[in-house]
């Protein structure tokens, strides 16, 4: 892929998959199933691949394993869709060595999330984000989850972090549309739903696309949301949307989005186990079922075979 680059109307492409990070039943990271994963993801249509992200299970996996998924998926998948690396931590200057080890692995772009818990000032934040950013030559996106990090990226913060020449994104799961519009004014940046419920709603207030826990099975769905929204066929992106409601539903409604997305890859045939490290655990049997409906629903498993 060539090179994200700052003032692209989409520099990480419209729909990406916050990848899960495949493990096998006794808690190891399988490369060799996480690049069958992204392979397929590739091919269902994600421009891009978020690795190493919440849904990845970063918080429980180790800086060696996140570089080698990294090196792992480039490899394979790197010259038809873009990688992006988390790069997030509560402790800067492990952030940044999360960035460097990335961009050595082949990374083409960093996810950078406010520092969860230590809960930093506006201007700590700030100065969070730069030092992540001058570690390499990579174009970030930003990522405001205040329900999981305890911190928002304020206005103010927001303006500053986007005058930095490789800030090119966010990834916004803030639940706020309304500073979502203002700020996609303000700072120029491409703006994301990190949210799968909010996509429509983002994009009719400028945004570009989705990271997406869903895509893992509905790629190809969330693609034509946004080319029918392109196409300014508001009508048709609005019923291709609302088909795919029941596996939003399904993997985001309890909350454990690795969890779930793992669950949903498994009935796919994506990926051999639903595998989780604690805390998180796998989804049970009844809670499988549960995802297989929501994705019969929603028109993705074929009804005889499933």
């Amino acid at each position: 892929m060539s090179q994200p680059t700052r003032g692209a109307t989409r520099p990480f492409g419209a729909v990406l998959t916050a990848m899960v990070t495949p493990m096998t039943d006794d808690g190891a990271v399988d490369l060799d199933a996480s690049v069958r994963l992204a392979r397929s993801l590739v091919a269902q249509g994600n421009d891009g691949l978020v690795l190493n992200g919440t849904t990845g299970e970063a918080p429980t996996t180790h800086a060696p394993e996140k570089a080698e998924l990294v090196r792992a998926v480039a490899d394979a998948v790197g010259k038809d869709a873009v990688v992006l690396a988390g790069a997030g931590s509560n402790d800067t200057a492990h952030a940044v060595r999360m960035a460097e080890q990335a961009a050595e692995a082949g990374a083409d772009g960093l996810l950078v999330v406010a520092p969860y818990y230590s809960r930093p000032s506006q201007p700590g934040l700030v100065a969070h984000v730069k030092a992540v950013a001058d570690a390499t030559d990579l174009p970030v996106m930003l990522y405001d989850v205040p329900g999981r990090t305890g911190v928002r990226f304020a206005p103010q913060t927001l303006e500053a972090l986007a005058a930095h020449d490789r800030v090119v994104a966010m990834k916004d799961a803030t639940g706020d549309p309304y500073a979502a519009a203002k700020a996609i004014e303000s700072t120029g940046l491409a703006w994301y739903s990190g949210d799968d419920a909010a996509l429509l709603t983002l994009l009719a207030l400028g945004g570009v696309g989705v990271v997406s826990v869903s895509a893992h099975v509905a790629a190809e769905r969330f693609a034509a949301v946004v080319a029918a929204w392109d196409a300014a066929d508001h009508a048709e992106a609005l019923r291709l949307f609302r088909s795919v409601v029941p596996v939003i539903d399904a993997l985001n409604g309890a909350g454990f989005q690795a969890v779930a997305a793992k669950a949903a890859c498994e009935i796919a045939g994506l990926i051999p186990t639903r595998a989780t490290r604690l805390p998180l655990i796998p989804a049970t049997d009844a809670e499988v079922e549960g995802i297989r409906d929501g994705m019969r629903a929603a028109g993705l498993l074929d009804v005889a075979l499933h």
